[in-house]
């Protein structure tokens, strides 16, 4: 048994928001009903908390995870929770996604002044939004909008919005839903007209290599909370980043999908300007509905959009490099 099923109390990493702390909350009490051994959360200050540079500036949504995973491998804690759409796609080692817990509400939400949809805004309305993939998706729809990068909480955000500052922003619906704020939405974007960043609405609880594995309390636990369907899907999602070679901040949506015996997956490139894209969608029929088939459906399906997106000249379409 490891160090970590033999303690009495798992400490689980988080970052300090309080959306990281809520979707942290929500896995540290199901490993506890799990394990039936006490829970505590250890904060973890990261780089994307502390600058106010844009995410693209710093390397993409993968500084959320560096610290995280420096105190996984000091054994400051034994495990830690991301978001999996801030997670890079290479491989970290020493690490492994000991679990993905099922997906929340995988769309993106405007959340707009006096309650006005994104036809309703008015000409050259102020839109906020820190996402290069978000940017193309509006001004594919709206050219003439102003866009504004945007960091901050999420109540930092919607307050913009409030005080005036902006018209709107778009945001995860899963995050505003964790913490309660889902009243802000004036409009949920579909993910056949808008796919979102790869992994969204899921999280992903990483371990110290070798601690998923066994007979082990924190084994059982991350065993009973992986939801397979999901885990399928977020993977060949970030397959899909991985085969283009592309960083998380990248100007890419993708939506996998288990329905009716078939894996579904569609990926979108956009130029970052929103005047141009390129869409690929492709299927497969898993064997079975186990993990292993479902991981075999879901990288083919990958490698097929992959290889239609690049013979299309998505490279040339969009800056793909970064953070992985």
């Amino acid at each position: 048994m490891s160090a970590a099923s033999a303690a009495r109390t798992l400490r689980v990493g988080t970052r300090g928001s309080a959306l990281a702390v809520a979707q942290t909350t929500v896995v540290a009490n199901a490993i506890a009903r799990a394990t039936g051994q006490d829970v505590e959360l250890v904060t973890v200050t990261t780089q994307g908390d502390t600058s106010r540079e844009s995410l693209a500036s710093l390397g993409g949504t993968g500084v959320f995870a560096s610290a995280l995973r420096d105190s996984l491998l000091a054994s400051e804690c034994d495990l830690i929770v991301h978001s999996l759409k801030d997670l890079p796609t290479g491989a970290h080692p020493g690490l492994v996604i000991g679990a993905v817990p099922r997906r929340a509400d995988a769309r993106d939400a405007l959340c707009a002044d006096d309650g006005m949809t994104l036809d309703l805004l008015p000409e050259g309305a102020r839109v906020g939004t820190g996402s290069p993939r978000r940017v193309a998706q509006l001004l594919a729809r709206r050219p003439d909008l102003e866009i504004t990068d945007l960091r901050g909480n999420v109540d930092t955000r919607l307050g913009r919005v409030a005080d005036g500052d902006l018209d709107a922003v778009v945001l995860a619906a899963a995050g505003l839903e964790r913490l309660a704020r889902d009243d802000a939405i004036t409009e949920y974007f579909t993910l056949s007209d808008v796919p979102t960043a790869p992994g969204q609405g899921a999280l992903a609880i990483e371990v110290r290599a070798g601690d998923e594995r066994g007979s082990g309390a924190l084994a059982k636990a991350l065993a009973t909370i992986n939801h397979v369907t999901t885990h399928a899907a977020v993977l060949a999602e970030r397959e899909v980043l991985a085969g283009l070679e592309a960083g998380c901040a990248a100007p890419i949506g993708a939506h996998a999908q288990i329905d009716d015996g078939l894996f579904f997956l569609t990926a979108t490139v956009y130029r970052p300007d929103g005047t141009e894209q390129l869409t690929s969608s492709h299927a497969a029929t898993p064997d079975g509905m186990n993990a292993r088939d479902l991981e075999v459906a879901g990288r083919d399906v990958a490698q097929r959009v992959v290889a239609e997106l690049l013979a299309a000249g998505a490279a040339d379409l969009a800056p793909l490099g970064g953070a992985r």
